[in-house]
C-alpha cells in the first residue's frame, strides 16, 4: 500500500492517513475514527487579551523528525486534533521545513474534504510549496523514505559489515546508506561501536556511484574527513558548515574516476531539508544534524557511502578481522628484516606510493638501514576498513614504532585481494 494515501471514512466522512509503514510501526487501526472534529475557536479574540509570544524551541539534532512521525502517528490513530495542534507547533518553531508545512495543510484541508493522498488540496499552496506534480511528488518521497527508514531500523547491537576495527584514536565512525536516505553517527570506544545517532540525508541528483566530474552522482566507497568548513567562509547553500572528503580516494583515482568537492554539508537557510535525490554529488542534512556532526567528529572520521548497508554483529567480523591481522603481521616482519625481495611480494605491480614513487624506489623508503635491521616495528592502533564490489578491498590504517623509539609515523594503504593473496596497490604516510 502507499505509504501516504488518505481515504475517506466509509461511515462518518472523515479521513484518515492509511499506511503499511505506519501500521508496521505498531499504530493501533480500532482509532481511526476517534477525535476527528474540527475543533472549536473564538471567533473574536477578547480585547482586553494580551498577544502572547511563543518562544520558538532550540534546534536540536533530530526532533523535527521525531516530531514529525510523532504527527504521522497520531492520525493513524485517528487523533487529528492533536495532530493539528502538533503539526503546527512544528512549523512554528521549523518554519522552513516544507514536509511539516505540507502536512499541516493537509490537515487543515481535511477538515472540510477528504483527502486521498499527501498534498492532495485543489490548486492550494501551503508557506510557498506550490502543489505541482513535482513538488509534491519528492516531498511524497521523502515522507517515505523518513517513514521506511524508522520501520526498518538496524538490528540492535550491529554494525555496518565494512567495519572490521576501528583504532582507538578513531573515536567516532559516520556511514550513509544511500537506498534508505540516511546517515549513521557511531561511538567507538573500549567495549565497540556503538550507534547513537541517525539522520535523513540527500544524495545526488541523478544517485550514486559517481564516475566523472560533474555527473551529479555520489561517490560510493570509504572515505575519511579531511578537514572542516567554517560557515562564515562558505555561501548559505551550504548551511551550518561542510565536511569535506577525501573524493576521489587512491582505489577510486585507480580506476580513473574523476571529479572533487564532495562534502557532508548542511542546507539554504530557506530549505530545513533536500529531496531525497537533490545535491550534485555531496551528501546533505538538516542543519541541526550537521551541527552535531560538526560538534563530534573529528578529522580522519571515516566515512563509508554504500548503495545499501548490510548490518552485521561485531563479532561476526573477527575471522575476518584475524585473518587479515596475520596478512599485516608477514608484512611488519619482511620490512623489520629490511628483506626486500619478500617484502616486493606484499606490493602489486601497478602500485603506486602517495609521492607517486615507482615500487623499486619505494621499496628502497622501506628499508631499515643495515645497523637497524632486525629491530622488530611495533604495530599499534590499526583499522581495518573492508569494501567490496567488483574487487576486494581493505583500507589500513595503523601507527607504526620502530622497536625503541618513542614516536613513529601514521601509515595508511590500500590492499586488494587477488584470488587468495592481499596485495598493496597504494600507500602513504599521513602523520
Amino acid at each position: 500500500m502507499n505509504p501516504d494515501i488518505f481515504f475517506s471514512h466509509p461511515a462518518r466522512g472523515h479521513w484518515v492517513l492509511a499506511s503499511a509503514l505506519v501500521c508496521a510501526l505498531g499504530i493501533p487501526g480500532t482509532a481511526w475514527a476517534q477525535d476527528n472534529k474540527p475543533s472549536k475557536r473564538p471567533t473574536k479574540p477578547t480585547a482586553s487579551a494580551p498577544k502572547k509570544t511563543v518562544p520558538r524551541a532550540a534546534l536540536i539534532d533530530g526532533q523535527a523528525e521525531t516530531r514529525l512521525l510523532a504527527i504521522y502517528q497520531l492520525i493513524g490513530q485517528g487523533q487529528q486534533r492533536q495532530a493539528l495542534t502538533d503539526a503546527e507547533n512544528l512549523v512554528r518553531d521549523h518554519p522552513n521545513f516544507q514536509l511539516a508545512q505540507l502536512v499541516l495543510g493537509d490537515l487543515l484541508a481535511a477538515r472540510a474534504r477528504p483527502l486521498r493522498q499527501v498534498g492532495a488540496v485543489p490548486g492550494a499552496h501551503v508557506a510557498g510549496i506550490v502543489g505541482t506534480t513535482d513538488t509534491l511528488s519528492v516531498l511524497r518521497e521523502e515522507s517515505r523514505q523518513r517513514l521506511q527508514a524508522q520501520h526498518a531500523r538496524p538490528p540492535a547491537n550491529t554494525i555496518p559489515a565494512q567495519f572490521l576495527a576501528l583504532s582507538p584514536r578513531q573515536r567516532h565512525a559516520v556511514a550513509v546508506d544511500a537506498s534508505r536516505s540516511r546517515l549513521y553517527l557511531f561511538e567507538n570506544s573500549a567495549q565497540g561501536m556503538r550507534l547513537v545517532a541517525d539522520y535523513y540525508a540527500s544524495v545526488g541528483k541523478l544517485g550514486i556511484d559517481k564516475y566523472v566530474e560533474g555527473d551529479q552522482r555520489t561517490p560510493l566507497g570509504v572515505y575519511f574527513i579531511t578537514s572542516r568548513l567554517d560557515p562564515a567562509t562558505l555561501r548559505d547553500f551550504y548551511g551550518a558548515g561542510a565536511l569535506p572528503l577525501n573524493y576521489p580516494n587512491p582505489l577510486d583515482q585507480s580506476r580513473g574516476k574523476t571529479g572533487s568537492g564532495i562534502w557532508l554539508h548542511g542546507t539554504p537557510p530557506e530549505q530545513f531539508a533536500r529531496a531525497p535525490l537533490a545535491t550534485d554529488g555531496c551528501v546533505a542534512i538538516a542543519n541541526p544534524d550537521l551541527e552535531r556532526l560538526l560538534r563530534t567528529v573529528e578529522r580522519s572520521t571515516p566515512v563509508v557511502i554504500a548503495q545499501q548497508l548490510r548490518w552485521v554483529a561485531p563479532d561476526s567480523v573477527q575471522t575476518e578481522r584475524q585473518q587479515f591481522d596475520a596478512v599485516l603481521n608477514a608484512w611488519r616482519a619482511a620490512k623489520s628484516q629490511g628483506d626486500l625481495a619478500s617484502l616486493q611480494r606484499f606490493y602489486a605491480p601497478d602500485f603506486k606510493s602517495a609521492s607517486e614513487q615507482p615500487l623499486a624506489q619505494w621499496l628502497t623508503t622501506l628499508t631499515p638501514p643495515p645497523d637497524q635491521r632486525g629491530r622488530s616495528i611495533e604495530i599499534k592502533d590499526k583499522s581495518y576498513l573492508r569494501w567490496t564490489d567488483s574487487q576486494d578491498t581493505m583500507v589500513v590504517t595503523f601507527g607504526e614504532v620502530p622497536e625503541g623509539a618513542r614516536t613513529g609515523t601514521t601509515r595508511r594503504q590500500y590492499w586488494t585481494r587477488k584470488g587468495t593473496q592481499w596485495q598493496i596497490f597504494y600507500e602513504g604516510v599521513t602523520g
